[in-house]
């Protein structure tokens, strides 16, 4: 069973356009599609799709239509006391594929909320393989929410991702080894706010990518899971660092593609995969959900690892 925790969930709506985005112009709109959302919540719907049972612990009322749509998509929702009503994010996509977003920060939190979400994910840790805290969090929570959550989760017998940005990140990386998590999946960009590098550049190098993933695994991280955009992705554990690049791919939206990708790692140690093949698996499943509308998390049956190409990186980590 994979547990997953979305502190900040959201209504994903995917406006799609006719033509290239243009500031200021009355544009029009091919379709608009509305999804209950956010990091965890999708990395849930992957996991039913793969008939992996999940759990998904997220803050909303228990009647919301968020809270009922997740129910009937098979996912078992946990849902806490919020705060408020839940955000909407806005995701304009352009024909080519380039997605521009549009997130709203959510109800302001207090130390209640935070230890309701916080006491529901530890109840439940014990029985389940994975625990995923992943996504942004609301106004009103510490940066070190997912760093003190990581450290009381050690010992529970579950293995931890987490999927995170900006000062959550940083927090988390500040607080290792005590913080040190299963997984941890930035992309190129989030890599470099660590580093003060530039993230054009490490989504462009997969050494360099490789060679700050690694500073992470010595820090105690078991396994850093870098993703790309086109360039694929780049693992680096303990044993060794690995390069995917993924098969051609017509981009339609990339709204999910990272939350698939942690799947597919996921996917893939729960199987029992090595790590060259659990990275094949993660940029299997990023590239298929990057050919499908909005936040659409592929089937099993749209992934197809065999065509993702893997080469071992020599002398990382």
């Amino acid at each position: 069973m994979i547990l997953t925790l979305t502190p900040n969930p959201s209504v994903d709506r995917t406006v799609t356009l006719a033509g290239e985005l243009a500031r200021g112009q009355v544009q029009r709109v091919e379709s608009i599609i509305d999804q209950g959302g956010g990091k965890g919540v999708n990395i849930s719907r992957a996991s039913i799709s793969a008939l992996i049972p999940s759990i998904a612990v997220v803050p909303a009322e228990r009647d919301d239509p968020f809270v009922i749509e997740l129910l009937s998509a098979g996912i078992d929702c946990r849902p806490v006391r919020p705060a408020g009503p839940i955000r909407m994010n806005i995701a304009v996509t352009e024909p080519d594929g380039t997605t521009t977003k549009l997130n709203s920060p959510g109800a302001a939190v207090g130390p209640e909320h935070l230890a309701a979400m916080a006491d529901a994910v530890l109840v439940r840790a014990g029985s389940s393989a994975w625990t995923v805290l992943a996504g942004s969090l609301p106004t009103g929570a510490p940066a070190g929410f997912y760093a003190d959550l990581v450290a009381r989760l050690r010992g529970s017998g579950t293995k931890v991702a987490v999927d995170t940005s900006d000062e959550p990140l940083a927090a988390l990386v500040a607080a290792l080894p005590d913080s040190a998590p299963d997984l941890m999946k930035p992309n190129g960009h989030e890599l470099a706010s660590l580093t003060g590098g530039d993230g054009d550049l490490i989504e462009s190098d997969p050494c360099e990518a490789a060679a700050l993933a690694a500073t992470l695994v010595k820090q105690g991280v078991a396994a850093v899971l870098v993703t790309l955009g086109a360039n694929g992705a780049v693992l680096v554990t303990p044993a060794g660092a690995w390069h995917a690049v993924p098969p051609p791919t017509t981009v339609v939206s990339t709204v999910g593609a990272g939350d698939s990708s942690l799947f597919g790692y996921v996917l893939g140690e729960v199987r029992g995969l090595g790590e060259p093949e659990r990275l094949s698996l993660a940029v299997a499943y990023g590239s298929a959900a990057a050919g499908l509308p909005g936040t659409t998390i592929p089937a099993p049956d749209q992934v197809r690892p065999d065509l993702v190409r893997v080469t071992a990186l020599e002398g990382l980590p």
